[in-house]
């Protein structure tokens, strides 16, 4: 029977082209390792971050890589989790996602209600037949909480939803994650999330901790304009 796996299906680090991150995708796992997960996702933006040596390094310390990645289509963040690399190209706009969405990939949408412009939104219903999950965001408090509308959404359309913890910082790793009842190999983690076989787990953040990660996330923004330049 298979088990639950502790999974992250959203994460960053230093090979992001668009965020600037402090640490490796090899220190990332190393963290995932201590912290019992046991498959994980990078999905930097607009790039998949994946090779056999980081599988391989992963696979040793009791981790499955999962390839992923966090695109801009039509303006907007999606998830892709297990694509095809020589299909990503030829995606621009939300309604390409049709074309290549299939059994063995997953569309997700990442914190679909937050503030910013590359933010969902109300283009999430709208575009939600193209979506296999929905995220539950690690960026709320007991006070502010933008996951309630994605909840909402999910139990009315019978979208699972999925924890995970967007992660910027290291120590985001754990705050946030997704219970995925399958056995522990990509197709079948995949083909779980679309059964709706997710448990999310996680727990709200403290006001001074979530005022740390915007303030993070702002001046990360303009570091790594100021490295590009």
């Amino acid at each position: 029977m298979p088990s639950k796996l502790k999974v992250d299906f959203h994460t960053h680090t230093c090979d992001d082209p668009k965020d600037y991150i402090n640490f490796s995708a090899e220190k990332l796992i190393d963290r995932a390792a201590q912290r019992g997960f046991d498959a994980l996702a990078i999905t930097n933006h607009d790039i998949i971050t994946n090779n056999p040596k980081l599988e391989e390094y992963a696979a040793a310390r009791g981790v499955l890589l999962i390839p992923g990645a966090e695109l801009t289509l039509s303006k907007k963040h999606i998830l892709l989790i297990n694509p095809d690399p020589d299909t990503i190209p030829s995606l621009h706009k939300l309604e390409d996602l049709e074309k290549i969405r299939n059994s063995s990939n997953l569309v997700i949408a990442p914190h679909p209600f937050f503030p910013g412009f590359k933010c969902l939104g109300r283009k999430l219903e709208n575009y939600l037949p193209l979506f296999d999950a929905i995220e539950y965001s690690f960026f709320y408090n007991h006070f502010i909480n933008r996951n309630k509308k994605a909840v909402l959404l999910a139990g009315t359309f019978n979208r699972p939803l999925v924890g995970n913890s967007d992660c910027h910082n290291i120590w985001q790793l754990g705050i946030t994650y997704t219970l995925v009842e399958a056995e522990k190999n990509v197709f079948s983690i995949v083909k779980a999330v679309k059964q709706g076989k997710t448990e999310v787990v996680t727990s709200p953040l403290p006001v001074l901790t979530m005022a740390r990660v915007a303030i993070n996330f702002a001046l990360g923004d303009r570091l790594k304009i100021h490295l590009r330049v």
